[in-house]
């Protein structure tokens, strides 16, 4: 249901994907201050700046809803060499927003991601739930135990990582926000964090939806070829052919990694980035953390399966 003057008093995910036609296909970082936010080493602010040369690789999550344990997970995985020598060097953590709301170690995930900070380059946007912890906006999917502790973070240094935080960031002609890439104002359903990737267009009491057309025009304009997101803690891949808008169908198949005398099994759709192409990722929590890994020629979905 459709509510223009809606205020953001609800959070759940919208579940309609766009109902495309289905097809099936088989840089160098400078510490400078026009990259560097002086006084933010936790991560990247300026939203215009090529950090990456050719080769180079970036792991991409979003929505990790405090969860440290599914972000733990992340970390465990790329730090295999296996991993590297499967997928390419990594170099910079994109995080896409989320890191707040709904799970209940709100405080370990800051840690974590403080800790990341140190170890690789990260690049940080806000997400919609960010957004409104900070602002004190209500919105659902936290029980109990998720609130209290969020409040008794209320004070911690810990968030000095949303100082100044962007909505968005764009690299290799590729736009990386939590929701959406349009210019629609300052109402909060309407920031970029907000918006949604939709069958429909509008105002919603979830966030402005948007459709996968609009976001390609909008894209256009700005001369960028590929759109990243998150937010709606499902992936998809909509691409831009000489016919028209298509979803492509992600054809996950296993990879086991050896890590330390063992294995690690992953779910893995690889996607050449030959097309204009909006790569939505999947949520970094739960039992089956899912992130991304690129190198700007491809893009791969990854999954965590979880243990047996």
């Amino acid at each position: 249901m459709k509510n223009p003057s809606a205020t953001a008093t609800g959070g759940s995910v919208y579940a309609s994907d766009p109902p495309y036609k289905p097809v099936r296909d088989q840089h160098f970082f400078t510490k400078n201050s026009d990259v560097q936010n002086p006084g933010h080493p936790w991560f990247i602010s300026k939203g215009s700046t090529n950090i990456f040369a050719d080769g180079m690789g970036a792991i991409i999550f979003s929505d990790v809803h405090a969860d440290a344990a599914a972000l733990e997970a992340l970390t465990s995985c790329i730090r295999i060499p296996a991993f590297r020598a499967t997928f390419g060097p990594v170099d910079v953590l994109v995080n896409l927003g989320d890191l707040l709301h709904r799970g209940s170690r709100p405080q370990e995930t800051l840690e974590k991601v403080q800790a990341l900070s140190r170890e690789y380059r990260m690049i940080s946007v806000l997400g919609n739930h960010d957004h409104a912890y900070l602002n004190g906006i209500l919105v659902s999917g936290s029980d109990a135990a998720s609130t209290y502790r969020h409040e008794q973070l209320r004070n911690s240094p810990l968030l000095s990582i949303f100082d100044a935080m962007p909505m968005e960031w764009q690299d290799h002609n590729m736009l990386f926000v939590h929701g959406g890439p349009l210019e629609l104002g300052t109402q909060v359903l309407r920031l970029k964090c907000w918006q949604r990737l939709s069958h429909e267009a509008g105002d919603f009491f979830t966030g402005y939806h948007y459709t996968a057309s609009m976001a390609f025009e909008a894209l256009e304009e700005r001369g960028l070829i590929h759109m990243c997101c998150g937010h709606q803690h499902e992936n998809i891949c909509c691409r831009k052919t000489p016919g028209g808008i298509v979803q492509q169908e992600l054809g996950f198949v296993p990879l086991v990694l050896e890590k330390d005398g063992g294995t690690l099994r992953l779910d893995v759709a690889r996607v050449p980035l030959d097309l204009p192409s909006i790569l939505r990722i999947g949520g970094c929590f739960g039992p089956v953390p899912e992130f991304a890994y690129t190198d700007f020629s491809t893009f791969s979905f990854i999954r965590i399966a979880p243990r047996d």
